[in-house]
């Protein structure tokens, strides 16, 4: 598959949901580049996050902007990127869809016990796993006119890419 084929597209969750693991597979297996949202946070974000204090909207905007103009760069050069962030509420969706509006969302959705263990078996340069249940609260659903994919991370990496690559495929 061509990256030139697929859409620009943000692999969203809450933390611990695998979103730079497949991510990063998806883009190798489609042939795109992975950029990981993390990457892309103020410094002031990151020690925020590291002592214990979740983000609040005024935090998350210029790095929503960042990343929707990585987006469109993306797009503009004919290689559209895939990038992991967490893209929690819809007003953070949609302002990643005013800098590129034809971004496809992977929503990785899990089941909270499930994501907590998995936050409890890594560590995090600066995202502890106790962050997991205001971002679960944060969390607002795709709604219906949203361009979206959406999986259950119970399965295999490898199973969920290949579940996003038959459905970009069947566009």
């Amino acid at each position: 598959m061509n990256s030139l084929a697929n859409p620009p597209m943000v692999v969203m969750g809450v933390s611990g949901c695998g979103k730079s693991t497949v991510g990063n597979m998806l883009a190798q297996a489609i042939g795109s580049t992975f950029i990981d949202g993390d990457d892309l946070h103020p410094v002031s974000n990151k020690e925020k996050m590291a002592a214990g204090r979740p983000l609040d909207d005024t935090d998350r905007e210029p790095w929503l902007a960042t990343i929707g103009d990585a987006l469109h760069s993306s797009s503009e050069s004919g290689s559209p990127a895939i990038i992991a962030c967490s893209a929690l509420k819809r007003s953070y969706r949609d302002l990643l869809r005013a800098h590129e509006p034809a971004t496809v969302f992977i929503h990785l959705r899990g089941a909270a016990d499930l994501i907590q263990n998995r936050l409890d078996e890594r560590s995090h340069e600066y995202m502890p796993s106790t962050l997991l249940t205001s971002q679960l609260n944060t969390l607002e659903a795709i709604e219906a006119d949203e361009s979206a994919i959406e999986v259950d991370v119970s399965q295999t990496p490898e199973d969920i890419v290949a579940l996003v690559a038959k459905s970009l495929n069947d566009r």
